[in-house]
């Protein structure tokens, strides 16, 4: 190795790739890449490039590698668990790919769309949705975040009942190695057995293995018929009932139902903007329930009225409202998507992005409930998700007038305490938002030794150097 790691000759060499006026080299240009949205995370980096292609991606990487250059891949910076944030005290490169965004390709009759990563989530939405197909994958952050995130995520949001997550939406990959080669995966078949699944191996790998630079996406055939509603419920039993003839009813045309709590409601009402009480009535808990018919509007309303009919005559169902229109549709989604962000203002949250199977969520519920308030007296649970598929987000706010920076000072010992039940159930301890810094050592100490040395090897066959994404996923042991 001739040159130093992000030196500045190494640097200026890696500027000229991409031309100076695609590469951030001051303070303030490069401070908001330096953090993630929770702000538990804040790193250093000299340099932040915006490639245009992945030949450009490639010479990047080649440069890394025989320099020894960390490199840093950064896609729309709406992780939470500190992936895309470079290192405290670092010189890691960052690599954007905002400005790889062109729809290489959209195909109807073969349902897929090829897209470069940084092609924003809801702009593939937008594309599919013009050629009257569905890409199914929705979250919060789909206005910022990015394709090539989702993937290095294997991202879940709130149609993964129906649709799956990422991992199931995807068909082939185009990946930059850490050698600058290039794998060209784009394949565009749903039956292909020739050999180990590669594609596999980096959806998820938080960009430790590779940089995905190019995907091929499924799409499906957009709905013709759409309910949502919204019902108030006494207990996590009573949701965990309801879920279960909901699915008899509907099976496939069932595609999200997801659990709040009161709380989850009352922050949601108090603090964002246009969202108020669906029910005349307060409830203990509440269920969304989304159905997606291929046939008529008229068989989506006779679904979810069969639901809400069993759920009633069952003693399930206390209250309910069907949405009557597009607008309410996504009122109703707005509210439970914002959840999290409503519990800003309510001071400090420790968060849990954990799954158990769908039959354990109640006695999961109801056991971390008890380890938590006995932890913290006090303390505000406002645990909501995706009950259909197992996924709760777990958070837990501040007590009334505790102190923010005490209350968050406790989040490894209240994550512990969590995850300990979680475990206990068969569950994992990140469901859907990854594992980057903030959930690595945890990973590590929890999973069979087997898993985490098969891990490293993985991670040293594809990047001995170490320089992808250092200090994420899995330690170099």
């Amino acid at each position: 190795m001739s040159e130093q790691p992000s030196s500045p000759a190494v640097l200026e060499r890696m500027i000229a790739i991409v031309g100076a006026a695609n590469a951030v080299t001051d303070a303030e240009g490069i401070a908001p890449y330096l953090k993630e949205s929770r702000g538990l995370y804040h790193g250093a980096s000299p340099l932040v490039l915006l490639p245009a292609s992945t030949d450009e991606v490639s010479s990047i990487m080649a440069l890394a590698s025989q320099t020894g250059t960390p490199i840093v891949p950064v896609g729309g910076r709406t992780g939470h668990v500190g992936g895309q944030v470079p290192r405290e005290g670092s010189r890691d490169v960052l690599l954007s790919l905002a400005r790889m965004n062109r729809i290489r390709d959209i195909d109807p009759l073969d349902n897929i769309i090829i897209a470069d990563a940084g092609c924003i989530l809801a702009d593939i939405q937008k594309a599919a949705e013009a050629v009257n197909r569905l890409f199914p994958l929705s979250l919060g952050s789909e206005g910022s975040c990015r394709i090539g995130g989702n993937l290095a995520t294997n991202a879940g949001g709130t149609a993964v009942l129906a649709y799956g997550n990422m991992r199931q939406l995807c068909l082939g990959l185009e990946v930059v190695l850490p050698t600058g080669e290039v794998w060209n995966g784009l394949r565009r078949l749903k039956k292909d057995n020739s050999g180990y699944d590669l594609r596999d191996l980096f959806i998820g790998a938080e960009g430790t293995l590779g940089i995905i630079t190019g995907a091929v996406l499924k799409l499906f055939p957009r709905p013709l018929g759409h309910e949502v509603a919204f019902a108030g419920l006494a207990s996590p039993e009573a949701a965990l009932s309801l879920f279960e003839k909901a699915s008899a009813l509907c099976g496939p045309a069932l595609t999200g139902f997801e659990l709040m709590p009161r709380i989850g409601v009352d922050f949601t009402t108090r603090h964002i903007s246009g969202v108020r009480d669906p029910l005349a009535t307060r409830h203990d808990w509440y269920a969304l329930i989304d159905i997606s018919t291929s046939d008529s509007p008229e068989s989506a309303a006779s679904m979810m009225h069969a639901v809400l009919d069993a759920g009633h005559a069952a003693g399930l169902v206390e209250n309910a409202v069907i949405a009557g229109s597009l607008a309410q549709q996504q009122g109703l989604w707005h509210m439970r998507e914002s959840m999290s962000e409503a519990q800003k203002p309510e001071g400090g949250s420790i968060k849990h992005d954990v799954s158990v199977p769908v039959a354990r969520i109640p006695a999961f519920m109801r056991e971390a409930a008890e380890a938590v308030m006995e932890t913290v007296p006090g303390a505000r649970i406002c645990a909501f998700g995706h009950l259909g598929d197992g996924n709760i987000h777990y958070n837990i706010s501040q007590p009334v007038g505790a102190d923010k920076a005490e209350f968050i000072a406790r989040w490894r010992e209240v994550n512990a305490v969590v995850h300990r039940i979680v475990l206990a159930h068969g569950g994992s301890i990140s469901a859907e938002h990854g594992v980057g810094q903030l959930k690595r050592d945890e990973l590590e100490a929890t999973r069979p030794a087997i898993e985490t040395e098969l891990m490293r090897r993985i991670k040293a066959a594809f990047d001995p150097a170490g320089i992808m994404n250092p200090g994420k996923m899995v330690s170099p042991g």
